[in-house]
């Protein structure tokens, strides 16, 4: 068996990410902003979401909410270089469906898939899944944070950058009415994704407050609940993709629904073990649930490289990997592909 271990290895980000390429998508969002318009409606998507009924996608969307922590630093996802390069190793050095994010978010991947294609290589942004995320106005830390407002992509600019759907969140407080206002939120979004024909991810957490701020309650009891819930809004359940956190019992979960199902990841652990122990008992519940959308599992897994995290989630989404065979990928796949980015933006 393949024992997990980082000693003496720590992922180089600025070996892969240098900060001259950072710098440049400032000069080209102040020099020439109408490229990321023109370069996103030229993107070759999928013809289908999932051609083998699986997802893997890249989340990202955390500081648009305010919250930049990672383990014990607060301000770890504050640095856009941090953030940005561990996207970019997922997306550029493993073969992980797609990515959800803001709309700042999306548009520096696009400028930089820009200048890849500018510089001889292939877009890595082509059939890929962008999902944008339409809602992040619940700013941590202010008072009525739990009233979710939509304030990033509608359903019509999703459609215009011809991205691939898009994602909401409902932190569910049963003594705060703050929560129907949320779900009436969603439930419009959902009917205005619907006639553009995008899926709608919908991501339900129930949450309570205590000792000043909001705690996750996610188990199997309130999850059967809030499926049931979410399964009904908008105008048509036809495109809508559950994305779900995985909890002891999480078979019940999975048994409230048809609909297809995608496992969070939550807040990072700094060690992947348990996200692969979580993913592969998720994966082998029941077949509706379909892959996974992580974020900081993946990007900030600690010392570890993250792609070669998003490898091994990869293999248990797609090939039915258990969590002892995901250590074996992940220890495979540290540092494949570190010039992806140097090789076509040179100095």
């Amino acid at each position: 068996m393949t024992e997990y271990s980082v000693e003496n290895y720590r992922f180089d980000l600025e070996a892969f990410f240098p900060t001259y390429i950072f710098d440049r998508i400032t000069a080209i969002r102040v020099d020439e902003p109408e490229l990321i318009e023109r370069h996103a409606r030229a993107r070759h998507r999928r013809q289908r979401l999932a051609p083998q009924g699986k997802l893997t996608i890249l989340a990202a969307d955390h500081p648009g909410r305010g919250v930049t922590a990672v383990g014990s630093d607060p301000f770890k996802m504050g640095d856009r270089q941090q953030v940005l390069g561990r996207v970019l190793r997922v997306l550029l050095a493993t073969d992980f469906d797609g990515f959800m994010s803001t709309p700042d978010m999306i548009e520096d991947l696009i400028i930089l898939d820009y200048l890849v294609q500018n510089g001889g290589g292939s877009s890595f942004l082509d059939n890929r899944v962008l999902i944008g995320c339409m809602q992040r106005g619940g700013v941590a830390g202010v008072a009525g944070e739990i009233d979710d407002r939509f304030t990033a992509y509608t359903a019509e600019s999703l459609n215009a950058f011809r991205l691939d759907g898009g994602k909401m969140l409902i932190r569910f407080v049963p003594d705060d009415e703050r929560t129907l206002r949320t779900i009436s939120y969603c439930a419009q979004a959902v009917t205005d994704l619907n006639r553009y024909d995008l899926p709608a991810f919908i991501e339900p957490l129930r949450m309570d407050f205590q000792e000043g701020r909001w705690i996750m309650r996610n188990t199997a009891d309130e999850l059967v609940k809030l499926v049931g819930v979410l399964s009904t809004l908008g105008d048509s359940s036809r495109r809508i993709w559950l994305k779900l956190p995985y909890c002891d019992g999480f078979r019940r979960v999975a048994q409230a629904t048809t609909l297809p199902i995608i496992l969070l990841g939550g807040p990072s652990k700094e060690d992947p073990r348990s996200t692969y122990v979580e993913f592969a008992a998720g994966m082998a519940t029941r077949p509706n649930v379909r892959g996974a959308m992580v974020g900081r599992n993946v990007t900030f897994p600690g010392a570890d490289d993250p792609a070669a995290v998003a490898a091994a989630v990869q293999a248990i989404v797609y090939q039915g990997a258990s969590a002892e065979d995901a250590i074996a990928v992940n220890m495979q796949h540290r540092d494949v592909k570190m010039d992806a980015l140097t090789r076509y933006i040179r100095p």
